[in-house]
């Protein structure tokens, strides 16, 4: 127990290792995405998920989330908005998504988000930008079009795109947006508003799952599907907020951020390796552009 408790200690303090540990819990996200289909319906997925979320939370948490419900109640609109796009509208696109494109597919666009975020303050926030980074932007958008197109331009010239790609974008959008809003949030403790975003979450969720019902598309959890829901909800949806979380501590949140740019590297290779999905040329040429883009938008002067 004591060699547990130093090696603990050691790992909390260590912020490149926490921070590589959440991008490849994020990277393997994905992977559970494609691994669920057939195992659990995706808002099914979405739901429970949240359940574990809240579940783990709510007996570590719940008494300091009680104490700062005045704040948390003054911000009750943006509490909302955050939890249900940030949430439970990227997950339910991301797993709907999953049903439709490959894991591979699905990692790499998720690269577009650091660029979605610079567009982002750049629109809404009136930041400089100098001629690198628009360059970056372009070049990563070009990677992202590359992949879901399959290199084939007349998929784009026919606007036949698979729905899949286009769901995973758009869940894209709803993460920047959520990224972007963080810098308002109300002056609490990281875990606090996550408890209280994760609660929203769930019942945000809610709805979709009853639609889901209604529709005769939902299915309960196989054992398998038992397995995937453990690990989406211990692991990216929690141990990884709090390994995020701490890394931003101990670096700040420039650096940490610039870990994110690992998620499609991870993503891609845990498909390959764990599916077997085919890499293509132009799955290698996304990524590059996708990477490539960033690393240009996020040169300092």
């Amino acid at each position: 127990m004591k060699i547990l408790h130093s090696f603990w200690k050691g790992l909390w303090g260590q912020a490149y290792v926490l921070l590589t540990l959440t991008t490849l819990m994020w990277g393997g996200n994905a992977i559970a995405g494609r691994l669920a289909v057939g195992e659990v319906s995706p808002m099914m997925l979405t739901c429970l998920r949240w359940v574990i979320v809240v579940s783990v939370l709510l007996p570590l948490v719940g008494r300091q989330v009680a104490a700062a419900w005045p704040q948390i109640r003054e911000r009750w609109l943006f509490t909302i908005l955050m939890g249900a796009f940030g949430f439970t509208g990227f997950n339910a696109l991301f797993y709907a998504a999953a049903h439709h494109t490959s894991a591979v597919n699905l990692t790499i666009i998720q690269g577009s988000i650091p660029v979605l975020v610079l567009l982002g303050t750049v629109l809404l926030f009136k930041a400089r930008v100098i001629p690198l980074q628009v360059i970056g932007m372009i070049v990563t958008i070009l990677g992202v079009i590359l992949v879901s197109v399959k290199a084939d331009f007349e998929i784009l010239r026919t606007l036949a795109l698979n729905i899949g790609d286009v769901w995973t974008l758009v869940a894209c959008v709803f993460y920047a947006a959520y990224t972007l809003g963080l810098r308002h949030r109300p002056a609490l403790p990281g875990l606090i508003f996550f408890a209280a975003l994760a609660a929203v979450a769930f019942a945000t969720s809610l709805p979709l799952l009853w639609i889901e019902i209604v529709q005769g598309d939902a299915q309960l959890p196989t054992l398998k599907g038992w397995l995937i829901l453990l690990y989406v909800g211990l692991l990216p949806s929690l141990l990884s907020q709090v390994f995020f979380m701490r890394g931003v501590e101990l670096i700040g949140p420039a650096r940490a951020g610039l870990f994110v740019n690992l998620v499609p590297v991870f993503g891609a290779l845990l498909a390959v390796v764990l599916l077997g999905e085919p890499f293509a040329l132009y799955h290698a040429l996304g990524l590059v552009l996708v990477l490539g883009g960033i690393w240009l938008a996020e040169r300092k002067r």
